[in-house]
């Protein structure tokens, strides 16, 4: 991915997604030529000269100190997750190397925590959101991944490329957009992996919801919050979903899900982890 172009295209739309009233500019009304801020706009809050700001958004970003790069995030009014992507696009780490793009391992130990997880939903997530690893419950709320391929056990092949995530998730377009937001920001971090790139190309040929998406430039990490299934087994599950991550594993993160205690969906998972054992029994006793 070209680290200019990239610049240049995330200052643009942070910038065109801001209004003149919102950041205290006097607006007097009129048909304006650009949509959002102005760049003599956003240099006048930010404290830089225009032609500055302007060399900058045009993908020259060679020695910008922090304290200019600061008043720029701060005039765009740039969320966490923002702010370390611009950070990472102005002074990009070149961190490609055999240990970047070989297959991560889960520790043994690990993997032993999310197999005593019985009633929880669980996996480990890699770099590009790849799923490494998964536990029995995990597979039967969102599939089979012992039975994917390798290049197809990632949340964002999942959401673009699986006809059953567009059924499964009821808000599927927040979803989406949440996907492409970490995966962004995934690029911003390790703009050379190739996996990743070529990740990023498939689903662009392919979807063309994820073009559109990955075009707005949004950036966010991953974090908290619930979201609402209908599982074809179970019907109606509303989970909360947490993620953890792994200092002695920097490029891996916990994922869980859970259910309120005594609530519908808790029973639900119950049935559902009834139903997906039964199911292995059954596989196991016809494979023999």
């Amino acid at each position: 991915m070209d680290q200019r172009t990239e610049l240049s295209e995330f200052l643009r739309s942070r910038r065109a997604r801001l209004q003149p009233q919102e950041v205290g500019l006097i607006y007097y009304g009129g048909r304006r030529r650009v949509p959002g801020l102005r760049r003599e706009e956003l240099a006048q809050l930010a404290g830089v000269s225009v032609a500055y700001y302007t060399r900058l958004e045009q993908g020259h970003a060679e020695n910008v100190s922090s304290t200019v790069l600061e008043a720029i995030a701060a005039a765009l009014r740039l969320s966490p997750a923002e702010r370390e992507h611009l950070s990472r696009l102005v002074r990009p780490v070149h961190r490609r190397s055999r240990a970047a793009v070989r297959p991560q391992r889960v520790r043994p130990e690990l993997q032993q925590l999310l197999d005593v997880m019985h009633s929880v939903p669980a996996c480990v997530l890699g770099r590009r959101m790849d799923v490494l690893s998964w536990n029995p419950l995990y597979c039967a709320l969102f599939g089979d991944y012992a039975a994917l391929p390798a290049e197809q056990r990632n949340l964002a092949w999942q959401i673009f490329r699986d006809p059953a995530a567009r059924e499964l998730f009821v808000d599927w377009q927040g979803k989406a957009t949440d996907v492409v937001a970490i995966l962004r920001l995934e690029a911003g971090r390790d703009p050379e992996d190739p996996r990743l790139c070529a990740l990023v190309g498939e689903l662009s040929v392919q979807s063309e919801d994820f073009r559109r998406l990955w075009a707005t430039h949004n950036v966010a990490d991953k974090g908290y919050g619930t979201k609402n299934l209908h599982h074809p087994v179970v019907g109606p599950l509303a989970l909360r979903y947490e993620t953890f991550a792994l200092p002695a594993d920097p490029d891996q993160t916990l994922l869980t899900y859970h259910a309120e205690p005594a609530s519908n969906s808790a029973e639900s998972l119950r049935l559902l982890a009834s139903w997906w054992a039964s199911r292995e029994q059954h596989e196991d006793s016809t494979a023999r």
